[in-house]
Formats: structure tokens, sequence, C-alpha cells
């Protein structure tokens, strides 16, 4: 049994970089057989929405969504930590409020110590009683390589649902929380980070999106979602294309963690994270004086990242305000304008 090792080391990816990348996401998808319409199912596949979403009664629907992933830091109880954080905020983002979880593992058990699982599921569990979700169980499975998440029930009043394709024209975009998160995360694995950039972005994904979400339910905000392995760029074009509009991105306005261009200057930039970018081109406008890094950096795959929150333009003052007054990290970083679904990069 091995207990002195890299978590991060087991796997080529990382968090949510693991994700298939949206190009060929994209091609599977449609692929899918059609199925009759079910006026139950509010959200479904017709959108790159976060969750799904089924009405029960006119006055409650579910909010369902799964997410797994191999190990972001090399700490198995931040891990577990970041994993729940990242699945929980799915819910967060479609209005809905977590109520239940299932965990989901893939572990080499004759090779890895069961201490380090115990360690991941601890922190899952204190992640999930932090944000009042229930563990209702989970399912496990023998793998070389390891990966955890789980799969997130919630509930939703069926008008309260936000999804990403309900910007409009004159809604500024707030973020809240800063991103380079997959550039941090690439860089931890080649020992290029101190203990306090460690710890840094470590704290940036396992804040949960609790407060941004409850408090965004005080205000005109017509879309949200939430930024994770798609990239700021890629989470924003899917609010452009589901809402038919434009949006403008003020790059200077962008939080970004702290050393995120130096590191990827250095050869940090995940493979993630370029793919991205590749998949962007066609929809989004760069000054051409951009930098390539800036770029990369905008298209950075997030693991745990913040909402994008579409919020009417009267109202969004008010609720960066709070946002910060309760401790997000939260700016405004762009508009929506009239369109068919193009970025501009300021």
């Amino acid at each position: 049994m091995t207990t002195d090792i890299k978590l991060t080391s087991l796997s080529s990816k990382g968090g949510c970089g693991c994700k298939i990348g949206p190009a060929d996401l994209e091609n599977v998808l449609h692929s899918l057989p059609q199925t009759a319409p079910n006026p139950n199912m509010l959200v479904g596949l017709n959108t790159s929405d976060d969750a799904g979403v089924y009405k029960l009664t006119d006055d409650l629907a579910l909010v369902q969504t799964v997410d797994f992933f191999t190990p972001i830091v090399d700490d198995p109880y931040a891990f577990g930590q970041i994993a729940a954080a990242n699945a929980i905020s799915d819910v967060y983002a479609m209005g809905g409020t977590p109520i239940t979880a299932l965990n989901i593992v893939a572990y080499p058990i004759s090779t890895l110590d069961e201490s380090i699982l115990a360690d991941i599921l601890h922190g899952a569990g204190d992640k999930l009683e932090e944000a009042n979700v229930s563990l209702a169980g989970g399912h496990s499975i023998d793998d070389q390589e390891p990966k955890f998440g789980l799969a997130v029930t919630g509930t939703v009043a069926p008008e309260n649902i936000k999804t990403n394709s309900g910007a409009k024209p004159g809604d500024k975009l707030i973020l809240t929380k800063p991103i380079g998160v997959g550039i941090m995360s690439s860089s931890l694995k080649k020992d290029l980070l101190n203990q306090e950039e460690i710890d840094r972005v470590t704290d940036v994904m396992t804040t949960l999106n609790k407060t941004a979400a409850e408090t965004m339910h005080d205000y005109h905000v017509h879309a949200s979602t939430d930024v994770t392995g798609f990239g700021l760029l890629g989470h924003a074009s899917e609010i452009a294309s589901g809402s038919h509009v434009d949006i403008r991105i003020h790059s200077a306005s962008v939080p970004v963690l702290p050393r995120v261009k130096q590191l990827a200057d250095a050869g940090s930039v995940p493979g993630g994270t370029k793919n991205n970018y590749d998949h962007i081109l066609d929809i989004v406008t760069f000054p051409a004086d951009t930098d390539q890094l800036d770029k990369w950096i905008l298209c950075d795959a997030v693991t745990s990242g913040g909402l994008l929150i579409s919020v009417d333009n009267n109202d969004a003052e008010a609720l960066l305000r709070e946002l910060r007054e309760k401790g997000t990290e939260s700016s405004i970083i762009g508009s929506v304008t009239d369109g068919s679904g193009h970025i501009t990069v300021e």
C-alpha cells in the first residue's frame, strides 16, 4: 500500500480539465436519438445548461446533476471538498436548492491505502454538511485511476429556474470567483506553486456558490451558469447562443488568480484550456494586440468556478455590492447586447 503519494500524479488531467472537449461532446450529443417531448421536462438536452429540471407539481421541480473527475489537488480531504462544491454548484446555477447527494467513487483499492479514500469522503461529507445536503448513498468501482464526484438532487420552484438562455440586451455580467484555476492546478502538478498559492487556489475551489446563488434570488437575474471546464469564454458563449444575444467581455475587469500569466508563460497551460480556445475562435473577437497567454487565460478550464450571472442593468451595482459585502470575489466583467451569439473581448 502507498500512502505518501501525490494524488495529482496519478492522472494526466485533473478536475474539470478532464471533460471531453466541447467540440467532441457536441458531435456525440448530436447523434443521440430524439425522444418525444415531455412537458414536465422543463430543462433537458435542448440547451447546454448545468442541470436537468423536471416538474413534479405546478409549485415544485427537481434539479438533477452529476459531476466527477480525477484529483485536482494532492490533499485527499481538499479533493473531496472540491468535488462536492463543484457538483453542488450546478444546482445553485439553476436557481435551485440542493438537498441530497450520491457519492461516485473509482479507486485503486489494492494500490492506494484506504485511508486516502476515507479522507476524500470525509472532505466531501463536510462540504455537504456546510451546504445542508444529505448524503443518500453512492456507488464505487475498483479502478486504476482515482476519480470522485457526486450526483446531486435539488429543488426549485418552476418560476425561479435560472438557465443560460435568458440573458437580455442591457444586462450586466457578474462573475463571482476569479479564473486561472486550471493553469494554477497544472502548475501544482509541476511543483511550481508555493504553499500560499496552493492554499489560495484550493480556497477558491472549495468555496460553495451558496452565498452567490441565494443573493441573486433577490434581483432581476435573467440567466446564470457556473464557470467550469469549458472556461469563462466557453460558458459565456453558451449564454450568448442560448439567449440569442451578443456579449462584450471587459478583460481588464475579469478577476484572475495571482501569477497566472507568469505560470502560463512557463508552460502550465492545460490541454483542455487550449481545446477551449480552439473551440470558441469562430465566435469570439479579440483585440488585434491581445497576447496569446491572455486569450488562453480567458478560456482556462476551471474547476469549481464561480457563477456567471446576467442581471438587469438597474440591479447590477446593487447585486455586486451585496455579493462583495457577503465575501464573494465578484466583479462586473461585461454586458449583453443585441445579436446572435457573438462575443467581443475588449
